[in-house]
């Protein structure tokens, strides 16, 4: 059983950055397709951005388009998103997604295996 962990969620400002984390707890993140998603209260999980397996192929949402950017760490333990620009309606809980290890393109919609425990966002002044 894969888990997952992110971290890196907090409070912000409008107009500032966060970067978000995704790692294994049990091995590296190399040769996997990870998904972010975000999620809130009564709502469906929404794609935000996605790398595929060998990081040849990168997909946002038209929303993070030109603000988010991901990216697997140069360790490969760990697939990162950088948020800039965050503007309220961000907020949310945010969470990573992976499928079995091997070669895959991602997908903005949650079809994944396994999934972390979701770390909350908050864009606030």
């Amino acid at each position: 059983q894969l888990t997952l962990v992110e971290s890196g969620g907090g409070l912000v400002q409008p107009g500032r950055s966060l970067r978000l984390s995704c790692a294994a707890s049990e091995f590296s993140l190399a040769n996997y397709a990870v998904g972010w998603f975000r999620q809130a209260p009564g709502k469906e999980r929404e794609g935000v951005s996605c790398i595929s397996s060998t990081d040849e192929s990168r997909y946002y949402a038209d929303f993070a388009k030109g603000r988010f950017t991901i990216y697997r760490d140069n360790d490969k333990k760990t697939v990162t998103l950088q948020m800039n620009d965050l503007r309220p309606e961000d907020t949310n809980v945010y969470f990573c997604g992976t499928f079995d290890a091997g070669p895959r393109v991602c997908a903005l919609r949650p079809i994944y295996y396994y999934w972390g425990q979701g770390a909350q966002v908050t864009v606030s002044s």
